[in-house]
């Protein structure tokens, strides 16, 4: 799109570019934020509390001791934690030291874990010792040589951080056996890294800054590289649109999606970094009733999160009584945010809670609705120093129109690692990153993301979008959550099926489901087949995975 007409919708002030060489690299970032804030919190978890003073102390003995077995710059070291303050010491540590994270989800299966780490040649990994006996049956396979383990509380002081291993180990039973020789304990690395001199390595904007493993477009796991320039850009780009809401040094986000994940690793871990806000890490979200708990003690003014997750908040009776005199914003990514929603959160909490849309390969915000004058129901506005195209047949289309959305500007990745095959069919020459989505662009310039290409639905030659149908189901009152697919029909080529959990205490049947879906959509539309589960698979953030709905109804039927 030539005329960029959403910067009307930016806030006064905002420009059209950001100036993208503001820093080098994110430890110039890291050490500016540290030196600007070094007395404030940064990040809290499990009721210990860091500051951004200590955290640059941590990180750099965390650098040294890297730097001293040998890593050399571009190494790459595998981080396989959840929302733990071991994270954010790791991850900037092995940043200072001129290297590339690979985030990796700590809930891999041996498999899994195995195909990432061979595939991204990691040398390094730091793994809290709860997954330790994963990484022990694949390390044979790697090129893994230096293995770091944390435990839950060391980054405790003592006697507190005794107590929390020994509740971790012996009453609660969470860490399995393993036996990983020569793996040195996360204390011990930082107390060595401390008498170590550390020699700080030049680190250049096109520097891998991340290897980020998603499986893009096509289904195939593979690393985006993500370069410091890439997340340099997104948290300026990020920081500019919501710069007049974001106070420097007193913001307090809640940050319940895992910082492996790329969303909340730049709009939370990175975003709050760079303006002093302290980050309240989450381990573990799936427990609501602690998770509740633990939103009691902040006078928080910020949350991420998805759209799951903000409806398993809302559909507990304590979330509604939570002091919400403070906070300004949710803010929603990773999965289409539901109407239904939004809106029982805007009642709720009386703030707004609005929608982003990002891509790994993207750092990976590209459009976020502006704070003063959101729009529910799309993803916003394409971000300052942002190119988007709405293309079908590789042809532009009007606004108003479907079509795919092709992204261009300094956050899109320069590719996958030692995947050209696959880079070349989601980045074109002149740059242009292919999403596999969806979208409308609106006259105003606001986005609709429509869905998935891969999820597209097509009966008797009509186009049906599965979150279409999944908003429409989401707004009965007994239902929690569903997860829609096409399964194959002789007559119309594809029907619709819908996989559905209702809230506990409720009671629904598929006759009144059908009775619902029939006010609200056209006949092709309707669901043909209704299935009641008590669960759906999930990602690791809370996205219902719709391919494995599809591959157990293929076994199925085979």
């Amino acid at each position: 799109m030539e005329k960029k007409n959403w910067l009307a919708a930016y806030p006064p002030g905002v420009g059209a570019e950001v100036d993208v060489n503001a820093f080098r690299s994110l430890v110039e970032l890291f050490e500016d934020s540290c030196r600007r804030f070094a007395d404030r919190p940064a990040y809290h978890n499990l009721g210990v509390t860091i500051t951004f003073g200590e955290l640059e102390r941590l990180s750099r003995d965390f650098a040294a001791h890297l730097l001293a077995q040998g890593l050399v710059r571009g190494d790459r070291v595998a981080l396989m934690m959840p929302n733990v303050l071991q994270y954010p010491v790791a991850m900037f540590g092995v940043l200072r030291a001129g290297l590339t994270v690979v985030n990796t989800n700590p809930l891999y299966t041996p498999r899994e874990l195995r195909q990432q780490l061979v595939d991204s040649g990691a040398r390094g990994i730091v793994i809290l010792e709860n997954f330790a006996h994963v990484f022990e049956q694949v390390q044979s396979d790697t090129q893994v040589t230096h293995v770091i383990t944390a435990a839950l509380g060391d980054l405790a002081p003592f006697p507190r951080r005794v107590a929390v291993n020994f509740v971790a180990r012996r009453l609660k039973h969470l860490v399995p056996r393993f036996d990983l020789p020569g793996a040195l304990p996360f204390r011990q690395a930082l107390a060595q890294g401390a008498r170590l001199q550390f020699q700080a390595p030049a680190i250049k904007p096109e520097d891998s800054a991340f290897l980020q493993y998603t499986g893009g477009t096509t289904g195939v796991a593979k690393g985006a590289m993500l370069t410091h320039r890439n997340m340099v850009a997104n948290l300026l780009q990020i920081g500019a649109l919501w710069g007049g809401l974001i106070e420097p040094g007193r913001e307090v986000v809640i940050t319940p999606l895992p910082l492996y994940h790329v969303f909340c690793l730049t709009c939370n871990c990175l975003l709050f970094l760079r303006h002093g806000g302290l980050n309240v890490l989450i381990t573990n979200p799936r427990d609501i009733p602690a998770f509740i708990g633990e939103l009691g003690k902040w006078r928080f003014s910020m949350i991420t999160g998805v759209n799951t997750l903000f409806n398993a908040l809302l559909g507990h009776p304590r979330f509604a009584h939570l002091d919400f005199s403070n906070l300004k914003l949710g803010a929603a990514g990773g999965m289409a945010l539901h109407p239904s929603v939004a809106e029982q959160w805007q009642r709720i909490t009386g703030k707004p809670l609005v929608e982003g849309y990002g891509l790994t390969e993207a750092s990976p915000v590209v459009a976020c609705n502006p704070f003063a004058a959101p729009q529910i129901g799309t993803v916003g506005v394409p971000l300052p120093s942002t190119e988007i195209s709405i293309r079908e047949g590789g042809l532009e289309v009007p606004p108003g129109q479907p079509g795919e959305l092709c992204v261009r500007g300094p956050q899109v990745m320069p590719g996958y690692w030692q995947r050209p095959d696959e880079t070349v069919k989601t980045r074109t020459a002149d740059g242009w990153l292919r999403t596999g989505d969806i979208a409308v662009a609106q006259a105003d310039g606001f986005l609709r993301i429509v869905d998935r290409i891969k999820d597209l639905i097509i009966v008797s030659g009509f186009k049906v979008f599965p979150n279409e149908i999944e908003a429409v189901i989401g707004e009965h009152p007994a239902v929690l959550e569903c997860g829609c697919i096409g399964v194959p029909d002789a007559r119309s080529g594809q029907a619709i099926k819908v996989f559905v959990v209702l809230r506990p205490g409720f009671s629904l049947t598929a006759e009144e489901l059908a009775a619902h879906c029939r006010e609200r959509l056209t006949g092709y539309k309707l669901p043909r087949y209704i299935e009641f589960r008590q669960s759906l698979p999930k990602t690791n953030v809370g996205k219902i995975l719709r391919r494995e709905l599809a591959q157990e109804e293929a076994a199925r039927a085979a």
